[in-house]
């Protein structure tokens, strides 16, 4: 489970930010507190804010470490040979002072993991600049130490490779270039412990519904099996029966295209027809918007409950009723549905999940941008008012927040522009 993602100097992020899924000494909702070795951690994420506050840069840094972690053995080459297959992305520091977009962006991780010998707690971490890789780091400790022990740490060129097998050390003294990761070269070395570290990321999730083009990508995604397993899709029914329950089946019909490698998945949804015990079936692309956000959510849905890893989600209320997004964040905080400890970080909108009882204080977060520019993130946890007071547990979260208390509101003013003379 992650325990804390930290980052520094990405997009509008100039300065150190912090997302802390670690339970406080808050006694509101204790069965949301998931206790794995001497970490408590919490099951979800909310991340409240305006319009271009931050709130999506914050699972974009998230997203960019991750994708960096799992690609970055493909990045470049020795002599500035560009051999490899994968695009590395771009990295984008805060660009509104010159001291900053010349500095280099930092990304840091805590996460913990249940093994075969006992929980153990990672941190990791690494510093970039548009050259590469300047400084890299990965700790351990298991759970009952009280200190993080070094696994390797680079600077540079200067490595200390100490705490890696011997027959792998100079493998990747000899492989390593400015663009890689040592992570993500030894996990293709299969150096166990590296191996872990790079699949702990690769078993994240991402949806991004606020981006035209990544939207159109995951409405075509469809379960793994659900063209051919009745299987796969009687649970995606029952999945859809909790929201749409019109629908009562699909239909499927795979189709190749001209060339005979590809194919292409004909879905229509299976209706009753009123009055008598015929069946119609349409489109699926013809159904609702929401209907098929849900149905573009559930591979992803799927593949971390089933795992125990974490799904960011940006912009989750978009075209969802509230009730719907209260049941989705649900499957999130229930031991029951959720036994192999998923994780759900997600940005929002919706002010109505503050109002019902539903998240705890510090699954709380917030997103501020000041008028140069620079986001900051804090939670509802730690927010402190005028007074020196902090939040109390029986305030009305949503009132307080729309009228301003907490921050992390749009800054109005009334669209006058057409006015005449």
């Amino acid at each position: 489970m992650l325990i804390q993602f930290r980052f520094k100097n990405f997009k509008s992020f100039r300065d150190d930010a912090i997302l802390d899924l670690s339970a406080t000494k808050i006694t509101e909702h204790a069965d949301h507190v998931v206790q794995i070795g001497n970490e408590r951690i919490l099951p979800t994420a909310a991340i409240y804010g305006a319009n271009a506050s931050g709130k999506s840069n914050v699972i974009e840094a998230f997203r960019y470490m991750s994708t960096y972690v799992v690609d970055s053995f493909g990045y470049g080459g020795e002599g500035g040979e560009k051999k490899s297959k994968a695009k590395r992305p771009k990295l984008t520091p805060f660009l509104f002072d010159n001291a900053s977009k010349n500095a280099e962006s930092s990304f840091e991780v805590y996460f913990i993991t249940a093994e075969e010998d006992g929980c153990k707690s990672y941190n990791y971490g690494f510093t970039l600049n548009q050259n590469g890789v300047v400084e890299e780091w990965l700790n351990t400790k298991s759970k009952t130490a009280r200190k993080y022990k070094s696994i390797f740490y680079r600077s540079g060129r200067d490595l200390d490779l100490s705490g890696l097998p011997t027959k792998n050390q100079d493998i990747i003294k000899m492989s390593l270039y400015d663009e890689a990761l040592i992570v993500s070269l030894g996990a293709m070395q299969r150096i166990t412990k590296l191996r872990m570290v790079r699949d702990w990321f690769y078993n994240v999730s991402f949806t991004n519904f606020g981006n035209p083009l990544e939207n159109v990508f995951l409405s075509s995604l469809i379960p793994a099996g659900f063209a051919d397993d009745k299987a796969v899709q009687k649970k995606v029914l029952n999945y859809f029966s909790a929201f749409d329950p019109s629908i009562i089946g699909f239909q499927t019909e795979v189709i190749k295209g001209g060339d005979d490698d590809i194919e292409h998945v004909k879905i229509d949804a299976v209706h009753s027809i009123i009055g008598t015990d015929q069946t119609a079936s349409i489109p699926l692309q013809d159904e609702s918007d929401g209907t098929l956000k849900m149905f573009a959510l559930y591979p992803a849905l799927q593949e971390t409950m089933s795992k125990g890893s974490i799904l960011l989600v940006d912009e989750l209320n978009a075209r969802l009723h509230p009730l719907l997004v209260r049941g989705f964040i649900l499957l999130f905080l229930s031991p029951e549905t959720n036994p192999k400890h998923a994780q759900l970080v997600f940005s929002t909108h919706d002010s109505w999940q503050l109002s019902n009882n539903l998240l705890r204080r510090d699954e709380v977060w917030f997103t501020e941008k000041t008028p140069s520019g620079v986001s900051s993130l804090y939670s509802l946890a730690d927010f402190v008012s005028e007074d020196g007071t902090k939040i109390r547990k029986d305030e009305s979260y949503e009132k307080n927040y729309l009228l301003g208390k907490y921050g992390a509101i749009p800054s109005l003013k009334y669209f006058d522009m057409f006015k005449e003379g």
